[in-house]
C-alpha cells in the first residue's frame, strides 16, 4: 500500500511538466545507494537525516518537492518544510509511481531501488 498525503502531494505528471518549465526544485531524501540505482533527472540529493542542516540551500522563492521511494520520507519532509515557510510538496507515490507511468530515471538502466 503506497503512503498517501493528498494535501502535500503533487502527481508524477504535474511534477515532469513543471521539472521540464524550471518551476521547481526537485530534492530527493532517499539513501545513497537508492539515488545511485535510479533517480529523476535534475533531482538533487539531500539525505533525509541531512535535510535540517541543509535547509537554508534550499530557495525559499519557489516550490520545493521532495521525493522518495513511495512517498512516506518525502512527505515528512514536505510538511516539516512546509511548517517552516516553503512552499513544500511531496511527489505522490514516491519515484515507484513515477517508474511505474513510464516517466524517464537516470542514468541508463537505472531502476528504482528497495530501501
Amino acid at each position: 500500500m503506497a503512503f498517501s498525503a493528498p494535501d502535500l502531494e503533487i502527481a508524477p505528471e504535474e511534477l515532469a511538466e513543471r521539472l521540464a518549465r524550471g518551476e521547481v526544485e526537485l530534492v530527493d531524501v532517499r539513501e545513497p545507494y537508492e539515488w545511485e540505482a535510479g533517480r529523476i533527472e535534475g533531482s538533487r540529493h539531500i539525505e533525509l537525516e541531512r535535510l535540517a542542516s541543509q535547509a537554508e540551500t534550499i530557495d525559499r522563492d519557489r516550490p520545493v518537492v521532495f521525493s522518495c521511494r513511495l512517498g512516506a520520507r518525502s512527505a515528512l519532509a514536505a510538511q516539516a518544510f512546509r511548517s517552516a515557510g516553503w512552499d513544500a510538496w511531496s511527489l505522490q507515490g514516491g519515484l515507484t509511481l513515477w517508474h511505474h507511468q513510464g516517466l524517464p530515471i537516470v542514468p541508463d538502466g537505472g531502476y528504482v531501488a528497495d530501501h
